[in-house]
């Protein structure tokens, strides 16, 4: 359960105690999130080399879809008009925006270097 709440918490891969981003951003402010280069407890670099978080954007493409899906689910019993449902869905991803940025690298992280604790 550690690790979950490591990524969550947006923690160090290598200590669990160092933050990953310095700033969350704010879609509202046109404010991306900002990512420590390093970690402030362990000095752990998160970013390997130039490049190393091209396949979070998978993992974002993934996390994206599986919301858009259960979302389209779930309005779908309550909304009847489809135009309505995918303007609410461009609604949710643009909203989700700066969280699923830092859900995905913090998943691309901890799949590559993260620790190897119990689940």
């Amino acid at each position: 359960m550690s690790v979950l709440t490591d990524i969550l918490t947006e923690k160090c891969p290598k200590c669990g105690k160092g933050k990953v981003f310095a700033e969350k951003g704010n879609i509202f402010l046109f404010r991306l999130p900002k990512m420590n280069s390093n970690c402030s407890n362990c000095n752990h670099k998160f970013e390997k080399e130039p490049g190393y978080f091209f396949g979070s954007m998978f993992v974002s493409y993934a996390l994206v879809f599986a919301e858009m899906v259960v979302f389209f689910l779930i309005v779908n019993q309550f909304v009847e008009s489809y135009l309505t449902i995918v303007v609410l869905i461009g609604i949710l991803s643009v909203l989700l925006s700066t969280f699923n940025f830092r859900l995905s690298r913090m998943l691309w992280i901890y799949m590559l270097d993260g620790k190897n604790k119990q689940l």
